[in-house]
C-alpha cells in the first residue's frame, strides 16, 4: 500500500505548492477540504493543515479535531494550521501589532530539533498572515522566533500523541529558502516516509488497479492529442491491450495538419483508434456564435454527441476512460467540501451516467510534469510529452467573435509560423504555453502600393509550472520581429501582429 500524506486545505492559494513540494520527495500525498471527513487507512502517515484566508478569530473560520489527528499520525500545522493548532489547544491568537508579509528571517539555537535538522541558524521564510500566537497552549515549546514575531515555529507532543509542529511561515513557496528541506524533515525523519513513490512505482501500480477495475470488460476514450489523454490511453492499454477503443474526433478546430499527424502517430502506438472527421457539423452549429461561453457549450455537447454516436457502435462497453489530472479534481471542489463551477469544461462531462457507464481515470491523482514523468516511464514520443497544452475547445476560443473556416484556416496558418518558429528558434521547450489569437480588429495597412483592411493576431506565450498562474514569455525582440514579418507576409488577410504581456493573475492564459 502506497504511503501518504494527506494535505487539509483550508483556501489557502498555496497549498497546492505544498502537494508539489511533498511529491518532489517521492512521498505520495493527497489534497482534500478541510471539512471531509478523513477516511483513515494504514497508508496515512502524516497529516498538513494548509494556511488559509480566514482569520482562526473568525465567526464560522473553519476547524478540525486536532487532537483526534495526532491520536493517530504526526499533525504539522502551516501559518493559519499553525495558529489553529494554537488556538485549539488552548493558547491566544490575536492580531499582530506588526504585521508579517513578505520575506523574514527565522531564528533558532538547537540544530538538533529534527523538525530544523541541517536549517540554517538564521534562515530566510516567507511570512504572510496579520495574527499571531501570542500566548502559546500549556506544553507547547517555542523553537524558533524571527525578529518581529516571538513563534515562528513550535512543537509538542501531549502524552499518547504524535508529535504536534507548527510554522507561522509558508515553507512551501519559493522565498523560504530552506522550506523544502523543512518539510522534508517532517515528512521523512518525523512521519517515517519510504520515498518510494516513483514513477515506475506509480506505473506498475496504476496498470494492477486498472486490471482489477476493469477485468476482461471493454473501455471507450475520447483522444484529444495531448499529453494528458494519451499518457492515460497507453497505461489503460498496456492494462487490458485490445479491450481499449479509442475515438480521435476532427472538430476542425484543431492545429494545421494536427489531426492527421496525430492519429497516424497514435496507430503507430498500436492504439485501437478511430478518427471521425466532424468539421462540417462543428462549424454549421457554431455560425453566427460570439459569446465564448456559448462557443465552449456547443462544442462540448457536439463533442458528446458525436463520441456518443461512435461508442454505442461498439458492443459491450462498461467503461469509460478520461484523462483528468490532479488540477482538474481540485478546482472542482470547494474548502467547504460542495462541488463548485470554475467553468465549463471542454470534456464528456454527463456521458458515464447518459450511457450507464463507469469512469477509469490512470491521471487523476497527477499533476502535469508528474504525467511527463510518467509518459517517458512508459515510453511515450516526447512528440505527445513535450507539447505545450491545448485548449479543449481549440482554435474556437483562440478566435475572438464568430467562427468562420476562413477564419480557422487564417489562425491555423498564423499558428504553424509561431510555433514552428519557436522550436527553429530553439525556444519551443521553455514556454509553458504558446498560441495565437485572431482578434475581431481589423487595421489599415500598407504592402507594397496598396493600402490593405485586414485583422491582427495577438500572439501569447508564457512561463508556469502547472498553468495555475502563469508569467509572459520574456521572448527576444528579434525573434518576435522575424514573427511579425513572417506571418503578415505569407498569411493572407493578417497584416498587424501583437505580442500579449499579460501575466495569469490578472489575465488569463487563454482571451476567451
Amino acid at each position: 500500500m502506497t504511503e501518504k500524506i494527506l494535505i487539509l486545505d483550508f483556501g489557502s492559494q498555496y497549498t497546492q505548492l505544498i502537494a508539489r513540494s511533498i511529491r518532489e520527495l517521492n512521498v505520495y500525498c493527497e489534497i482534500k477540504p478541510c471539512l471531509q471527513p478523513i477516511q483513515w487507512d494504514p497508508s496515512i502517515k502524516g497529516i498538513i493543515l494548509s494556511g488559509s484566508p480566514f482569520s482562526v478569530n473568525d465567526p464560522g473560520a473553519p476547524t478540525v479535531d486536532i487532537a483526534a489527528m495526532a491520536a493517530k499520525v504526526p499533525v504539522l500545522g502551516v501559518c493559519y494550521g499553525a495558529q489553529l493548532m494554537a488556538k485549539v489547544f488552548g493558547g491566544e491568537v490575536a492580531k499582530s501589532s506588526i504585521r508579517e508579509y513578505g520575506r523574514a528571517f527565522m531564528e533558532h539555537e538547537n540544530k538538533e530539533e529534527t523538525l530544523l535538522y541541517d536549517i540554517s541558524g538564521k534562515s530566510q521564510v516567507w511570512m504572510s498572515h496579520s495574527d499571531t500566537i501570542v500566548r502559546m497552549p500549556e506544553g507547547f515549546e517555542i523553537i524558533a522566533r524571527t525578529e518581529n514575531i516571538p513563534v515562528a515555529a513550535f512543537k509538542s507532543q501531549p502524552q499518547g500523541s504524535c508529535p504536534l509542529l507548527g510554522l507561522q511561515f509558508h515553507p512551501e513557496v519559493t522565498h523560504s529558502l530552506e522550506g523544502k528541506l523543512l518539510l522534508r524533515n517532517f515528512i521523512v525523519h518525523i512521519c517515517k516516509c519510504q520515498q518510494d513513490w516513483t514513477p515506475a512505482a506509480f506505473v506498475h501500480e496504476t496498470i494492477d488497479r486498472i486490471r482489477e477495475q476493469v477485468g476482461n470488460k471493454r473501455v471507450v476514450m475520447a483522444l484529444s492529442g495531448g499529453v494528458d489523454s494519451t499518457v492515460a490511453a497507453e497505461l489503460i492499454h498496456k492494462a487490458i491491450g485490445q479491450n481499449l477503443f479509442c475515438v480521435f474526433v476532427d472538430n476542425g478546430l484543431l492545429r494545421k495538419d494536427e489531426f492527421e499527424t496525430v492519429l497516424d502517430s497514435y496507430k503507430h502506438m498500436g492504439l485501437n483508434v478511430k478518427g471521425v472527421n466532424a468539421r462540417d457539423l462543428f462549424y454549421g452549429e457554431l455560425k453566427g456564435v460570439s459569446d465564448p461561453e456559448q462557443k465552449r457549450k456547443i462544442i462540448g455537447r457536439l463533442f458528446i454527441e458525436v463520441f456518443q454516436q461512435e461508442a454505442t457502435q461498439l458492443t459491450d462497453i462498461s467503461f469509460l476512460g478520461q484523462g483528468t489530472i490532479y488540477p482538474d479534481v481540485i478546482e472542482s471542489v470547494s474548502v467547504n467540501g460542495p462541488s463548485v463551477t470554475i467553468k465549463s469544461h471542454h470534456n464528456v462531462g454527463g456521458l458515464p451516467e447518459k450511457m450507464n457507464m463507469s469512469l477509469v481515470e490512470p491521471l487523476r491523482f497527477l499533476f502535469k510534469d508528474e504525467v511527463r514523468r510518467v509518459g517517458r516511464e512508459i515510453g511515450i514520443s516526447e512528440l505527445f510529452l513535450g507539447r505545450h497544452p491545448f485548449p479543449g475547445p481549440g482554435l474556437a476560443i483562440r478566435i475572438l467573435g464568430e467562427i468562420t473556416p476562413d477564419k480557422v484556416a487564417m489562425l491555423q496558418e498564423a499558428d504553424a509560423i509561431y510555433i514552428e518558429g519557436l522550436r527553429d528558434a530553439e525556444l519551443y521547450d521553455k514556454v509553458w504555453q504558446a498560441g495565437t489569437i485572431l482578434l475581431p480588429v481589423q487595421s489599415v495597412g500598407v504592402m507594397g502600393d496598396e493600402r490593405t483592411y485586414e485583422f491582427t493576431v495577438a500572439l501569447r506565450a508564457v512561463t508556469s509550472t502547472d498553468g495555475m498562474t502563469a508569467d509572459w514569455a520574456h521572448l527576444p525582440y528579434e525573434f518576435l520581429a522575424k514573427m511579425s514579418n513572417d506571418i503578415i507576409n505569407r498569411v493572407k488577410g493578417i497584416n498587424r501582429v501583437v505580442y500579449d504581456i499579460s501575466s495569469k493573475p490578472p489575465a488569463t492564459i487563454e482571451w476567451e
